[in-house]
């Protein structure tokens, strides 16, 4: 696969501007909140559109959008439509061509055909995005945690069920918090979680409030949280130690778990290849299954 320029939500998240958005989403107003909000998930839209475009996609008034480009240091709309332009533009390509990009993601001819190409495109920002040392700080805290839990509501919850079967071989100590049982039986199952311990939450839009509140009582009890969300504006990554984005934007459904499952396999894989017992593990895996395994004729 060939290289592709970091999707816009890391670059963007990445620098001191970023940093200064990502505060405001956390302790911000209510409108500062959606406005920041809204630059994190979609910088490439705010460079592109005129300031009653953005008004209209984030619900709020044009005045707004002029204070909260003053409150983060511009004089105005326009200073800070540039200051984003110039961001993108020096860590990813010209806005020229990411308004072409959206104005072909955006066009309504064949919203199947769309969806596919957001959805390629989902894939090769991820893969461009997880980066070895994310990998290995994930298998790290995995392997020297002393219980693993994992974590998914709706949809998400079936992410983290191919994340738990994955990992079973190499982590004897692992919960599906949501295999079955709804939110309370998961409470449950994350009653001892604590220092030592990993939960590895798994969330995107739309967010349930469930994982949020589980994954905030994990981390106040003392475990480590390791985030699969959809970059650097989803909640879920104000209360992990380490996030894994998994790019999820979709024209049609509310989120794609395409991407999710990238991550959830390079996450297997990584830990598979860690340790040579692991390795082992595996193979006394494949044997043990072997004679349920359809096979060819003789």
């Amino acid at each position: 696969m060939a290289a592709v320029a970091t999707a816009p939500e890391l670059a963007l998240a990445g620098t001191a501007f970023g940093a200064r958005l990502l505060e405001l989403r956390r302790k911000g107003s209510p409108s500062n909140r959606t406005i920041a909000e809204a630059v994190l998930r979609n910088p490439v839209r705010i460079a592109t559109g005129s300031i009653e475009e953005v008004a209209a996609t984030t619900g709020v008034s044009t005045a707004t959008l002029s204070r909260f480009a003053r409150t983060v240091g511009f004089a105005g709309y326009a200073e800070l439509r540039a200051q984003i332009g110039e961001v993108l533009r020096a860590l990813l390509q010209p806005v020229e061509k990411l308004r072409d990009r959206i104005d072909r993601e955006t066009g309504a001819d064949d919203p199947v055909r769309e969806g596919l190409e957001r959805t390629i495109l989902n894939v090769r920002q991820t893969a461009e995005a997880l980066g070895p040392a994310q990998l290995e700080a994930t298998v790290g805290a995995l392997r020297s945690a002393r219980g693993i839990y994992v974590m998914g509501f709706g949809l998400s919850a079936h992410v983290a069920a191919m994340l738990s079967l994955g990992l079973q071989p190499f982590c004897p100590q692992l919960v599906n918090v949501v295999e079955f049982g709804g939110t309370e039986v998961a409470a449950g199952r994350l009653m001892n979680v604590g220092p030592g311990d990993v939960l590895v939450a798994i969330s995107f839009p739309r967010y349930a409030t469930d994982a949020l509140r589980l994954a905030r009582y994990a981390r106040d009890r003392g475990a480590k949280v390791i985030a699969i969300t959809d970059g650097p504006a989803s909640p879920l990554t104000d209360m992990a130690d380490l996030a894994l984005a998994a790019f999820a934007a979709h024209p049609v459904v509310s989120s794609s778990n395409v991407a999710a499952v990238v991550v959830v396999e390079a996450i297997v894989t990584a830990m598979m290849v860690s340790d040579r017992e692991n390795v082992a593990a595996a193979a006394r895996l494949t044997e043990a299954i072997s004679s349920f395994v359809l096979r060819g004729e003789q």
